[in-house]
């Protein structure tokens, strides 16, 4: 199990699950080992993968990496430090509910602590999977987690927001379903303001919600505390925000002949030190 005791993966799905008892907190979002480590060294308590900050790592669109691959960046991860990863884990990686269940109980296996189910179908002309059969999908997802222990917290992800389809009701419908199907935290990507936010929480409370902010936002973590929220991750936000440093500064070297973009680069010194050390200055 990805080099990791049984013990301390138990140890980490505890602690996890802990988290979303009360209060909350910030769950970031690394896309490789080098910024897992970094953002332990900051003292999160928990994180996330992503999708995206993997994908485009790879060279490729979100989307764009097969289930083994991501199962393989998940015992990455997951054996990079010590704190509980949740993983982003697309719809399953399978068109059908008998394959996510496989997938799941393969995903479990690296020593994740979390993992993310969505609706989204990968569809242009219907990017939202019918409700009957997300459910289905959702369903499989849990008992494969239950077959495993049932440590493993499962987060059931309704995406009309990030499609384009603002239907609070419907959304909110459908993480009620997913709540009552075992989802055991709901996240509804690209809600944004308080009306929204507060919406969902109250919906489907008691169980805890996870809130996306993805870009610069006014609310303030305390903000988001006040309105039940359990836990704010970013998405690919931390990976395209280091994709901006190394364009503006790509392209100044391109377009210019001009250096002016390393100025604002991380001191290979600290790098180093940090790596050799895992303490921050």
């Amino acid at each position: 199990m990805s080099q990791l005791s049984s013990s301390s993966v138990s140890a980490r799905r505890r602690a996890f699950r802990a988290l979303h008892a009360a209060g909350c907190f910030i769950i970031p979002n690394p896309w490789d080992v080098g910024s897992a480590r970094y953002l332990q060294g900051l003292g999160f308590k928990a994180l996330a993968t992503t999708s995206s900050g993997y994908a485009w790592s790879r060279g490729r669109p979100d989307g764009g990496a097969s289930r083994e691959e991501v199962l393989e960046h998940l015992r990455d991860m997951a054996a990079a430090t010590d704190l509980p990863v949740n993983a982003d884990f697309e719809s399953g990686y399978s068109p059908d509910a008998q394959g996510v269940h496989e997938s799941v109980r393969l995903a479990v296996e690296t020593g994740v602590a979390g993992i993310s189910i969505e609706d989204a179908s990968g569809d242009a002309a219907q990017p939202i999977r019918p409700l009957e059969d997300s459910l289905a999908r959702l369903k499989a997802a849990r008992r494969a987690i239950d077959e495993a222990g049932g440590e493993v917290l499962l987060v059931g992800r309704a995406e009309n927001f990030l499609y384009g389809i603002d239907d609070l009701a419907g959304t909110i419908e459908r993480l009620k379903a997913y709540a009552d199907a075992g989802a055991d935290c709901l996240y509804a990507p690209g809600i944004r303001t308080p009306e929204q936010i507060s919406a969902v929480v109250a919906a489907v409370a008691p169980k805890p919600v996870n809130l996306l902010v993805g870009s610069s936002s006014p609310l303030t973590l305390n903000d988001i505390a006040a309105l039940g929220v359990r836990r704010v991750s970013v998405g690919g936000a931390l990976a395209r925000s280091a994709w901006g440093g190394f364009v503006q500064a790509a392209r100044t070297l391109s377009e210019q002949g001009r250096f002016d973009g390393f100025a604002q680069a991380a001191s290979g010194q600290m790098l180093n030190d940090f790596f050799r050390s895992g303490q921050l200055p």
